[in-house]
C-alpha cells in the first residue's frame, strides 16, 4: 500500500435486541483477512525514533475535545530538540487534526488514527496515514507517540467473531454475560431472595424447607427466562458457559432451566467462587482451555469434510491446488472453499514496454514485483497486483460459494498451507480439468 494512503474499513454495527449490548458486526472473512493485513502493515512500521502516532477516539468522546487535546500536544511538541524529530511529529499531529476536521462526530464503533514519518532510505521519510472505523467499539481514549504503532486494541478485535454467553450462578444471585473475543460484557445481575437455612424444627422445618425449594425454583425459573432474553435471537452465538460455587450450577443445567435450544449451547460449567461481575472473569479463566479447544475443533471438522472426500477413489467432491481449486471456482462448482491464512501470495500482471506482452506471476507478498520478460529477458513493468485471498473472495461472492479462512495453529491447518498450497475444496457436484 503507498505511504499517504488513507484507507478506512468499516462494518456497521446492527442494534442489541433485549439488553443495551452493542454488538460487534459479524465480519465475512474477507473482511476479517482485510483487517488482519491492515494490522500487520501498521505493525511494520517502525520510525526512526518517537515519530509514530497512535490516536484511538472512542464514540463517547468529543471531537472538539479531541481537537483542543491534539493542539495541546502539537504546542508540546514544539520543545523536542531533535529537529527532524520535531518537525516529524507536528506534521503527523497537524495531519490528524485536517483528518477530524472529516468527523462532526466519532464514528458508533469509535475512530483510530496510525500517523507519523518512517525511513525510506538516505536518510528520508515519507508520511504513512492510516484511518480506521473498527468492527468493534473502541473502550478508552489512547494518545501515543513512539517508534511504533500500539495496535493491541485492534489485534483483540480479531478474534471478536465469536460470541459466547456467560452466567455465573448460586442461591443468592446470578450475573449474565457476554464474551467478545477478549471483552466481558455485563448484561445484568439478579438477587435471587430465596431464604438460606433456618433453626426450626418439627413440621415448621419441613414446611419452610419446602417453600425455601419453591422459592429456589422460581428463582431458577427467572435466571432461565432472562437467559432466554438476552441469547436466544443471538444468530452469532457459539455456545453458553456456566459456572457457580458448589453444585447449583449443574443443578440448573441437569433440570433444564434453560430454554431447550440453549440447553444445546451449553459448552460446559466449571467451578468459580463468585458469582458477581467477579465472577465472570474468573470463569473465563477457569473456561479458557475448554474455548481454545472449540475453535480448533471448528477448523478441524471442516477440514476433516475435505478429508471425507479425498479419501473416496476417485477423490469425491474435493478439489486442491491452485489450479484445479481455481477452475473449480470460476465454473461455480464450489461448496466452500478453504484457505489458509498463511497463504501470502500476490497476483501480478506485468507489461514489457519492448513486445507490448503481457504476463500473470504468482509471488510472495515480500517479494519485490519484478519479472523479466522471456522474450528478451527486459524488466517488465508491473500494471496490476491483487491479493490472492481478495481475489478468490471476490469470485466466492459471484458463485455464492462459502469461503473459511484456516488458522496454522493446527496440524490440519499445517497440512492444508504445506500439501495442498494453502488452498482447498469441497465440490457441490464432481468437477474434472481434463
Amino acid at each position: 500500500m503507498p505511504y499517504g494512503n488513507l484507507i478506512k474499513h468499516k462494518w456497521q454495527l446492527p442494534s442489541a435486541k433485549r439488553y443495551p449490548v452493542r454488538k460487534m458486526a459479524k465480519l465475512t472473512p474477507k473482511q476479517k483477512y482485510d483487517f488482519k493485513r491492515t494490522i500487520e502493515e501498521l505493525g511494520s512500521y517502525k520510525g526512526r525514533a518517537t515519530e509514530l502516532i497512535t490516536l484511538l477516539v472512542p464514540s463517547t468522546k468529543q471531537i472538539s475535545d479531541v481537537s483542543n487535546y491534539l493542539r495541546n500536544e502539537l504546542s508540546q511538541s514544539s520543545n523536542i530538540k531533535s529537529k527532524s524529530t520535531r518537525k516529524n511529529v507536528m506534521s503527523a499531529i497537524e495531519s490528524i487534526l485536517s483528518r477530524l476536521k472529516m468527523f462532526k462526530e466519532a464514528p458508533e464503533n469509535g475512530v483510530a488514527f496510525f500517523v507519523g514519518h518512517v525511513p525510506v532510505g538516505a536518510d528520508q521519510t515519507s508520511m504513512v496515514a492510516h484511518v480506521i472505523e473498527p468492527p468493534s467499539p473502541l473502550q478508552t481514549f489512547m494518545y501515543r507517540c513512539d517508534s511504533y504503532f500500539y495496535l493491541d486494541h485492534l489485534r483483540d478485535m480479531l478474534t471478536e467473531d465469536d460470541v459466547f454467553g456467560l452466567l455465573v450462578v448460586d442461591r443468592k444471585e446470578a450475573t449474565l454475560g457476554l464474551l467478545r473475543g477478549k471483552r466481558i460484557i455485563t448484561i445484568k445481575n439478579i438477587q435471587s431472595l430465596v431464604p438460606s437455612k433456618h433453626g426450626k424444627g418439627g413440621q415448621s422445618r419441613l414446611r419452610f424447607e419446602r417453600l425455601i425449594e419453591i422459592a429456589a425454583h422460581e428463582y431458577f425459573k427467572k435466571v432461565g427466562d432472562l437467559c432466554t432474553e438476552a441469547y436466544l435471537e443471538m444468530e452469532d452465538l457459539r455456545g453458553i458457559i456456566i459456572g457457580g460455587p458448589g453444585a447449583t450450577k449443574d443443578f440448573f443445567v441437569q433440570n433444564e432451566y434453560l430454554h431447550h435450544e440453549l440447553q444445546k449451547k451449553v459448552v460446559d460449567t466449571f467451578d468459580t467462587g463468585y458469582t458477581d461481575e467477579s465472577g465472570l472473569s474468573e470463569l473465563i479463566e477457569k473456561a479458557r482451555p475448554a474455548l481454545q479447544h472449540l475453535e480448533i475443533s471448528k477448523e478441524k471438522e471442516l477440514m476433516e469434510r475435505l478429508f471425507e472426500q479425498i479419501r473416496q477413489e476417485d477423490g469425491g467432491l474435493s478439489a486442491y491446488g491452485s489450479k484445479q481449486v481455481r477452475a473449480a471456482l470460476e465454473a461455480g462448482a464450489v461448496d466452500i472453499l478453504l484457505v489458509s491464512e498463511g497463504l501470502k501470495t500476490i497476483h501480478r500482471v506485468f507489461e514489457c514496454s519492448t513486445c507490448e506482452g503481457t504476463f500473470e506471476v504468482y509471488q510472495k507478498r515480500d517479494d519485490e514485483p519484478v519479472y523479466a520478460c522471456p522474450e528478451d529477458q527486459s524488466t517488465c513493468n508491473l500494471v496490476k497486483e491483487e491479493d490472492i485471498v481478495e481475489e478468490l473472495a471476490t469470485i466466492c461472492e459471484m458463485y455464492s460459494s462459502q469461503m473459511e479462512l484456516i488458522s496454522t495453529d493446527s496440524s490440519e491447518g499445517m497440512m492444508l498451507l504445506q500439501a495442498f498450497g494453502g488452498m482447498a475444496a469441497v465440490l457441490r457436484y464432481k468437477f474434472s480439468t481434463g
